[in-house]
Parts: C-alpha cells; structure tokens; sequence
C-alpha cells in the first residue's frame, strides 16, 4: 500500500471528498478533466466500462462513486501508477467494482476481450509528437504528448474494444476536435459533440466527444457547460459535476 506521507506523493480528494485520490507529487496530476470524462459517461448499473491510460484511476473512481453498480476496468502502462490506482481502488472502497491492469494500447492485458465493453472512455495525451517540448518529468510528458501510439491509435483501440452499439468518450483539445471526428467517421456515429467552455463568452479549450459504435444516426453539437464566471469562480452547472458528482447533461443514447 502506498504510504500517503511520503514524499513523493499527495493524498487528494475528488467530488467534495467522496473520492480520495493519491497520486503523484511530480509529473501529471488530475484536474477537473478525468471528473468531467466519468460524468459524461452514460453508464447504468450492471454495464461494463473501460478506462484506457486510467493514470492513478480517477476517472474510474469518480464513475463507480456516480453510477453504483457499474463494473469498470482501468488499463495503465506506467507500472508505478497501476500500483497506485489499485491502492486508489481499496482506499475507496471499490475492489469488487473497479480492476486495475497493467498494460497498453499495443500490449494490452491477456485479460481484455475484444467488444465485451458496453462503454469505454479515454483521456488520451492532448498534444501530437514533435508539437512541443517534452516535460522533464517523464510522467508528465508521457500524460501530455503522444508516444508510440497516437491518437489515431487511441480511438482504434477504444472501439475495438466496445461492443456493437456501445459507446466512447473521449476528452480532448478543442483544436483537435476535426481529428476526432475524422477518425470516428464510418465506424460510429450518434456522435455527441460537448464543448467545455472556459468562461461565458469565451472559447471551449475542452471538448468531449462522445459516439456509439457502428450506429448511423448524424453528428450532434451540445450547448456544453460553462465552466468559469467572470471572477474565476466554476459556475453552479460545473460544481454540480465537480461537487457533487452530478452527470453532463449530453443526453440518453437512442437505442
């Protein structure tokens, strides 16, 4: 079990402390993006949920808190972080509800059975390789910049992985956002475009992405969520999903 007063790490605590969350003292920490990616997912009780590049696991935590009953498997290639998510899991009580396994996109578990996940979701580096420098801290460039696999992979992966029907989310650079798209078109639809915006009007930094696999139904903009007032404050709407655990409003998948 990791020691929550070493040094090196920081015992953090998600949706108005219902989440506790250890995690590194350097390189990438959580912010208010796993919180948002887990509200957007439209999981119900009983339903399976993949979480690619689950980091220390808060996405997965902060979903199995919103939607009891759900089962959700994190994948990470960072041996020291699948440790520190599955301490996360305990910590929180969830081992018989969230899974936490080592493995990536191009060496994935043994475990994991192609179109067997009802939802997956992802929070995949937001920058192409060669578009910025790399963080000194390994962790920290790893969350922040493609590698091996880039996003084109990510959203390959992520839907081979979900069954007919099932859905993906992704959280992403709204400078991205016709990436995404393209990379989604033909193999899904009943795509759901979210924008995260920064301020009343300002632009979206943020989008998040949602789409079902092998659905033809057309693309859709959201109206979004405002995150910010002009003090700097989060609006109502955005405590409400970072607060209280509340989800987005994207709407139901149409079956």
């Amino acid at each position: 079990m990791t020691d929550p007063a070493s040094q090196d790490f920081t015992d953090d605590t998600l949706l108005d402390g219902r989440v506790r969350l250890m995690q590194p003292a350097q390189g990438y920490r959580a912010a208010i993006d796993p919180v948002m990616l887990a509200a957007a997912i439209p999981a119900k009780a009983g339903e399976t949920v993949l979480d690619l590049g689950c980091g220390a696991g808060a996405a997965a935590l902060c979903l199995a808190m919103r939607v009891d009953g759900c089962r959700i498997t994190g994948i990470e290639a960072e041996r020291g972080l699948v440790r520190l998510a599955g301490d996360n899991v305990v910590r929180n009580g969830l081992s018989d509800r969230v899974l936490i396994l080592a493995g990536d996109l191009s060496r994935p578990p043994q475990r994991l059975e192609p179109g067997s996940f009802a939802h997956v979701m992802a929070n995949p580096p937001y920058l192409a390789a060669g578009t910025a420098t790399p963080s000194p801290v390994a962790g920290k460039a790893q969350a922040n910049i493609e590698g091996e696999a880039d996003l084109a992979a990510w959203m390959r992966f992520a839907l081979t992985m979900t069954r007919a029907k099932g859905s993906v989310t992704v959280i992403h650079r709204a400078d991205r956002l016709e990436n995404l798209l393209a990379l989604l078109t033909g193999r899904a639809g009943e795509i759901v475009v979210f924008p995260l915006w920064s301020g009343a009007g300002k632009d979206a930094k943020r989008v998040i992405v949602r789409a079902r696999k092998g659905i033809a139904s057309p693309t859709r903009m959201a109206s979004g969520l405002v995150l910010h007032e002009t003090d700097g404050r989060f609006t109502e709407a955005a405590q409400a999903v970072l607060r209280h655990g509340a989800a987005l409003p994207i709407g139901t998948p149409q079956d």
